[in-house]
């Protein structure tokens, strides 16, 4: 079922002026943005200049090896008034940026197989990792619960069927990326454990109750509100909650009244990147934009088309004037984006030096000695 935004004008965003600069800097706060290429091209360096987003995120299609990442989130950095959120998402198995210039790191399945001793070291692990390559925020650890419908689709990115497990490893993989200098994010609220269709392609629709959801999919947000950073919200309908089939994503309902008023979290809210089906196939990105923020969340996230980046961030612009209700939510979202950045560590840290040829040798140490003891430890289970 197809979902549209009641948003939808066409024609009615134009383009920013001169005399919307202070409108223009608050919105660039609430962009996430990812690119193509591995070096700063003409056209990032005029896309950073014009937006100054919140942050950037980069893929494995942007990293080649770990000094040419560095000097490429350096070079976005130069270039932004304030400090970026420079994102990856890295957990280990599955979804592994850095594997092909660090070495694979294990996934969550294998961590969480050798026992609780073993979780917070996974996350100094990959934080040590993302920081020497520059990075200050990993979209990591997955929150989801490992339950059948969506295994095909999550695989070993999950922890376990059981909330308070899955919730006991990400409080020790947050601790673990604290101490490297890392920002967090648990994701995909309000949980994708039902889901057996890719978000990426797909709009899912979980058909599970209030009851159900609140005592066991929104069990981990809920132990874990005072400890996560960012909170990443999932393209998938619950209608049983809503009455529609209206993505989490752009719900006011999950996002302002359940997530903030209900749970209580007061850390920063994102969107999933509104480029991915589960949302696209209903609205456009600038319904998307527009409808994410209006919603609740304080960022969202395009993490590809540079066309499909410029029209949300110029279709945010252009509501925010239209409109004095939604420029009030951006005005809010942006406050909070730049208190967190004034008040988290990661944020206030001098970018790091290139990283030596010594100092990756040892993270590739790090990684290889860790690996082999979970796979110690597994043969002695067996």
């Amino acid at each position: 079922m197809a979902h549209r935004s009641p948003l939808a004008r066409p024609g009615a965003h134009r383009p920013a002026t001169a005399a919307n600069a202070r409108l223009r800097t608050l919105a660039g706060q609430l962009l996430t943005f990812g690119f193509d290429g591995t070096t700063l091209t003409p056209e990032l360096r005029s896309t950073l200049r014009d937006l100054q987003p919140g942050g950037v995120i980069l893929f494995a299609r942007n990293i080649t090896d770990a000094r040419q990442t560095h000097a490429l989130l350096k070079s976005t950095q130069r270039l932004s008034v304030r400090p970026l959120f420079r994102c990856v998402d890295l957990e280990g198995g599955t979804v592994d940026r850095l594997r092909d210039v660090l070495g694979p790191a294990p996934s969550v399945q294998d961590v969480v197989a050798s026992g609780p001793t073993v979780y917070r070291e996974h996350g100094r692990l990959l934080g040590a990792e993302s920081s020497a390559l520059g990075f200050n925020v990993d979209f990591a650890p997955v929150l989801d619960l490992r339950l059948p419908p969506s295994l095909a689709v999550l695989g070993s990115r999950t922890v376990s069927a059981d909330p308070l497990a899955t919730a006991r490893y990400a409080r020790a993989f947050l601790l673990g990326l604290r101490e490297e200098g890392i920002v967090g994010c648990g994701k995909h609220f309000p949980g994708l454990g039902e889901a057996a269709l890719d978000t990426h392609k797909e709009l899912p629709s979980i058909r599970k109750s209030w009851k159900e959801l609140w005592a066991n999919d929104l069990m981990p947000y809920r132990l874990l509100a005072r400890q996560l950073p960012f909170v990443m919200v999932a393209h998938c309908a619950y209608p049983e909650v809503t009455g529609k089939a209206v993505p989490a994503s752009i719900s006011r309902r999950w996002i302002d009244g359940i997530l903030r008023k209900k749970i209580g979290y007061t850390g920063l809210v994102i969107s999933d990147d509104l480029e991915m089906g589960g949302v696209m196939n209903g609205s456009s990105v600038e319904e998307a934009a527009i409808g994410t923020i209006l919603a609740g969340a304080d960022c969202y996230l395009v993490c590809h088309n540079s066309e499909l980046v410029h029209r949300a961030a110029q279709a945010v612009v252009a509501e925010a004037e239209r409109s004095k209700v939604f420029r009030d939510r951006v005005e809010v979202a942006a406050r909070r984006v730049m208190m967190a950045k004034r008040r988290w560590k990661a944020m206030q840290r001098p970018f790091p030096a290139s990283p030596t040829e010594a100092r990756l040798n040892r993270l590739r140490q790090w990684l290889w000695a860790y690996a082999e003891a979970l796979r110690l430890a597994s043969i002695a289970r067996q």
